[in-house]
């Protein structure tokens, strides 16, 4: 709590203290029909303001109210990211690095996940066990070796040490299931409970003992889907008992208390629901870094629901929220320019960390011509698409909206007030620990926008362009 208010304290200084001085906006766009894909285009100066009218459409920024801090953004670095990867020339790897990671070129991602045994972005199912060894004398990562670990080496490398990686499991071996099979769902065996607590650390330390850092991990991803690729099914009940009996204890008992544990890991129509059961109990709770959720919601009354999402926040105010998986199902490589792609992403970020988000990972950062590879032909849209064919690398507008967001708010910053009247100026705002100030501004409309940016008694004429999203920096 002390830390909490110096920090506070200093961004309050830090702020005021730049009230006096002449401030600068930097304005960064991407728009359709338009050459700009995140560039610099333009700086505004601030006048004294005035009250605006009803009339008048405003962004209003209020950096005296401080919200939840952002621990990173980021995308998941997966088997058919891996194997894509190996796939294009050497020149076209290092510009997929730097054009996520580094933090002046690229768009500098500080946040990553990986699966732990295969997923349905794997080219096949696979184990680190052999099956029946619930002792794990046979536990090797050997399969991750060829793509994989290589993939996650040299992220870090082009992030540097700031990366934070967390691994989510899609299936326990098929013997600890009740289905004897790792796909369609199927349920943990009770009496397995205790070795696949000890798989996960096993895991972590295996990873490690490579040079890849463990900042976190999910109990389960997605724990309440059955689907034909790997899957387990987890009641709220089943993942609560499991947290506190087994997962919890056990890693407190390795040494491995500071890694973040992810509960829930699913869509966000069941996510208050999932979060309440697990962190009334306070024996699951004590162990519960954090609530992850995707965005692959089936009520189609509200495809986004975002509300469940701000009711956790308000509930569960000390714990952390994550988005931890996001992509655009349905893969076809002739709606790879879709302005749709990024103006989704946009729509999920701004509202998820309005809503209480402390981190945003988007699923695989790059796969293939097909959408792939995945074993089970569930294809899908990355940010960047390679075709194997030619080796060239296209990316999407994702890329430039995630990147509106990644290369401008840091981890530590502190998300701030922001208020507009107007639908189509969608909008949040952050403090980086520098002091300096992330305006970002959505529209998804078919007409441009002028509006006044409004802060501390000051104001400044922009304009936000037809399906833009634009990174207004004050510095």
């Amino acid at each position: 709590m002390l830390q909490t208010k110096s920090l506070l304290l200093a961004i309050t200084l830090v702020t005021s203290a730049a009230f006096g001085q002449q401030k600068t906006i930097t304005v960064y766009t991407t728009a359709a029909n338009t050459q700009l894909r995140l560039n610099e285009n333009g700086k505004l100066n601030f006048s004294p303001g005035r009250q605006p009218f009803e009339t008048e459409p405003f962004v209003l920024v209020d950096p005296a109210a401080t919200f939840q801090s952002i621990v990173g953004i980021g995308g998941a670095l997966t088997d058919a990211s891996a194997e894509t990867f190996a796939k294009i020339p050497k020149e076209k790897q290092q510009e997929l690095m730097k054009a996520y990671y580094s933090t002046t070129t690229g768009i500098g991602y500080t946040l990553a996940r990986t699966n732990i045994m295969s997923c349905d972005f794997s080219s096949g199912s696979y184990s680190y066990i052999q099956e029946g060894d619930a002792a794990l004398k046979t536990f090797s990562v050997a399969h991750d070796e060829q793509y994989k670990i290589p993939l996650i080496k040299q992220a870090m490398a082009a992030a540097g040490p700031g990366l934070k990686l967390f691994v989510s499991p899609w299936s326990p071996p098929a013997f600890m299931k009740d289905n004897n099979s790792v796909t369609g769902g199927g349920k943990l065996k009770p009496e397995f409970a205790q070795a696949w607590a000890n798989f996960y650390v096993k895991f972590i330390r295996t990873y490690e003992a490579k040079g890849i850092p463990v900042w976190g991990l999910s109990v389960q991803n997605e724990p309440m889907a059955k689907q034909k690729w790997e899957s387990c099914i987890y009641s709220a009940d089943d993942e609560r008992d499991f947290i506190k009996n087994q997962l919890g204890p056990t890693l407190v008992k390795a040494g491995m208390q500071d890694k973040k544990l992810i509960a829930w890991d699913h869509n966000r129509d069941l996510i208050y629901q999932r979060a309440s059961t697990i962190l009334h109990d306070p024996a699951a709770a004590k162990y519960v870094w954090g609530i992850g959720f995707h965005w692959y919601e089936t009520w189609t009354g509200d495809p986004m629901m975002f509300h469940n999402v701000a009711l956790t926040h308000a509930a569960f105010p000390n714990t952390n929220l994550i988005f931890t998986e996001g992509c655009k199902e349905k893969f076809s490589f002739d709606s790879l320019h879709a302005w749709s792609l990024g103006e989704r992403y946009g729509y999920s970020m701004i509202n998820d960390f309005n809503d209480g988000a402390a981190g945003w990972t988007d699923w695989n950062i790059l796969l293939d011509e097909n959408g792939g590879p995945n074993h089970v032909g569930n294809f899908c849209f990355a940010p960047v698409h390679a075709d194997t064919r030619t080796g060239e690398l296209i990316y999407t507008n994702a890329f430039y909206y995630i990147g509106h967001f990644s290369k401008f708010v840091r981890p530590g910053a502190k998300r701030i007030a922001i208020s507009t009247n107007r639908v189509a100026l969608q909008s949040t705002a952050f403090v980086n620990k520098d002091g300096s100030i992330v305006v970002i501004v959505m529209n998804t409309t078919d007409r441009p926008v002028s509006y006044q940016l409004m802060l501390k008694g000051q104001s400044a004429a922009t304009e936000s362009l037809p399906h833009s999203i634009a990174t207004l920096i004050i510095k």
